[in-house]
């Protein structure tokens, strides 16, 4: 195969011309500079040009330089030997512990799984995490979607960090962390809290935190992903796969649009928005070898819940829990909007008659409630008929119920974590509307 030459070179973007047969989308480049820089690339247009991405940021390139194909993706290495470590991108370990050697097997991340036909869902499985809101509200069904939506600073990471910590505590298979876009800090405590707890034998975790260049932000959750299909499809395993956050997915695809030079799609989105979305949320799926059960957190920006990127991330989701802003100055945690949260997994067929009818329920008196208030505010509680004032002080103690510490704070305000069974706090709500 021909070598090419760099053309120009506009911030992370490189041209590069080959005469004759050139690379495939997708494919690693490699330019002669002494250093081996690897480029991905994104697409090809007439001519023999090849828009390739600068993923590591090496600012040793220059126009006119040779560029070698590899005839490879990017490939991050599988097997048992990557649980309990952490890597980028590009499979490179970033724990400061040495590379993964032997014999090993390789999976390039663009490359999709084989689809399953003729797949049969068996009895939906409620796995307990001990959040009452959560078990209660948006039950966490084996092989579904969780989405913690919420604006910055309402508490989306710490519920995410107390799901990791209980349902790892209990036992549940393989988890998968992706930080995507979020602060270092925040990475620096999950791993020090899984190590601290003897968690890391069971985690496997990448990071492309908010400090990496956008190509590396839009690749970071592929990656995680692609090692959590190998796992699925390969040893049949159960896979926990939190990412945190998704929105900054969507966020850096923007960015690597925009340096592109592409028009923006709706709301100022990358044109691929959509079909971004959807291609990594399919491949968070389940069939007849294991199961990837999914909690993604969603940021809202300016606490917009129209954002059209946020909207097309809920429609793929199973269940969706809303933090509010308004909730969190009310002092309570997790701050959850109990109004705007939802599941369609809240059926007799999947929770049981019991825990159906409760929330049915709780839900006409959390209503009740919501419509009181305004009432209230203008003629006071006591102008209120008896059984108003009934459902509404039953609301009331229904949201102080829903409050719970959680076990990973607990280092920050000495406060220990609690833990609720699923009979627990159906008990409980039972006891507040009798």
């Amino acid at each position: 195969m021909n070598p090419g030459y760099v053309l120009s070179i506009k911030d992370l973007v490189v041209k590069v011309r080959f005469d004759g047969e050139g690379p495939k989308t997708g494919e690693l480049v490699v330019v002669q500079n002494g250093f081996d820089t690897k480029l991905l690339v994104d697409h090809l247009e007439t001519g023999g040009v090849a828009f390739c991405l600068n993923i590591r940021t090496d600012r040793r390139i220059q126009k006119g330089m040779e560029v070698h194909c590899s005839g490879r993706g990017i490939e991050i290495p599988l097997g048992d030997k990557t649980i309990g470590r952490i890597f980028d991108a590009l499979g490179d370990p970033l724990d400061g512990q040495p590379a993964i050697e032997g014999e090993l097997q390789y999976k390039d991340i663009l490359k999709l799984p084989a689809r399953t036909t003729n797949f049969s869902v068996t009895k939906p499985e409620i796995l307990e995490t001990g959040i009452k809101v959560i078990d209660f509200f948006t039950p966490f069904v084996k092989g579904r979607k969780i989405g913690i939506i919420g604006g910055a600073g309402v508490g989306k990471t710490v519920l995410t960090m107390e799901l990791i910590n209980n349902i790892a505590t209990t036992g549940g298979g393989l988890s998968f962390f992706a930080g995507i876009g979020e602060r270092i800090r925040e990475g620096h405590e999950l791993y020090d809290t899984l190590r601290e707890n003897d968690l890391l034998k069971n985690t496997v975790m990448f990071f492309g935190q908010m400090n990496e260049n956008p190509i590396q932000r839009a690749l970071i959750g592929i990656s995680a992903v692609a090692l959590a299909e190998d796992f699925r499809d390969s040893k049949g395993k159960d896979i926990l796969f939190f990412a945190d956050n998704i929105y900054r997915f969507i966020q850096a695809k923007n960015e690597v649009a925009t340096i592109l030079d592409q028009v923006p799609n709706e709301g100022g989105y990358e044109p691929t928005i959509f079909s971004d979305i959807k291609v990594l949320q399919d491949r968070l799926s389940s069939n007849e070898k294991g199961s990837i059960t999914s909690v993604q957190t969603i940021y809202v920006p300016a606490d917009d819940l129209s954002d059209p990127a946020v909207q097309m991330i809920q429609h793929e989701l199973d269940s969706i829990l809303v933090l509010s802003r308004k909730v969190a100055e009310q002092g309570i945690r997790p701050a959850v909007d109990l109004s705007k949260s939802s599941s369609s997994l809240l059926t007799p067929e999947v929770v049981g008659e019991r825990h159906y009818v409760l929330s049915v329920q709780v839900q006409a008196l959390l209503q009740k409630y919501e419509s009181l208030k305004g009432i209230i505010a203008i003629i006071g509680e006591n102008e209120l008929s008896a059984a108003d004032r009934t459902d509404f002080a039953k609301a009331k103690k229904l949201i102080a119920n829903f409050t719970q510490n959680m076990h990973v704070m607990e280092k920050h305000n000495g406060i220990k974590g609690d833990f609720f069974t699923r009979d627990q706090t159906l008990q409980s709500i039972e006891e507040i509307i009798a």
